[in-house]
């Protein structure tokens, strides 16, 4: 299956009638690995904050969370696994596998729960997988 397949199939699917406004897999080195028609484009120091601040749980707090210069107040995810950010009435959940990051952005009438779901799933299947 193509990394185009995994997003546009599994990260873009309906939840109980909602789905993500956009979504990608991207390498932990920045390279776009798939990406929805609507996902943001990350800078590489965005993307490389990203990554530090799940190597240094934390590190995004007092700055903020940014997409594309978007700014995303971060909350509660899980250390080194999970970064959770809101923004409005939208927000983003970025999941760290072995290789990859999975982002899911939303925005109402999707919940940050069935955001969560969606890509925390997709992460622990790449994860079994050895991705």
């Amino acid at each position: 299956m193509s990394w185009q397949t995994y997003v546009d199939e599994h990260l873009m699917c309906e939840v109980e009638g909602v789905h993500l406004t956009a979504s990608a897999i991207v390498g932990q080195d920045g390279s776009i690995w798939a990406q929805s028609s609507a996902f943001p484009q990350c800078s590489a120091q965005e993307i490389a904050n990203i990554v530090k601040d799940f190597d240094e749980p934390g590190f995004l707090a007092p700055t903020g969370l940014f997409l594309a210069g978007a700014k995303y107040m971060v909350i509660q995810g899980e250390p080194g696994a999970v970064i959770r950010g809101k923004k409005g009435s939208g927000g983003v959940t970025i999941k760290k596998t072995g290789q990859a990051l999975i982002f899911g952005i939303y925005d109402e009438p999707m919940t940050p729960g069935q955001c969560n779901m969606v890509v925390e799933k997709m992460g622990d299947y790449l994860i079994d997988q050895g991705l």
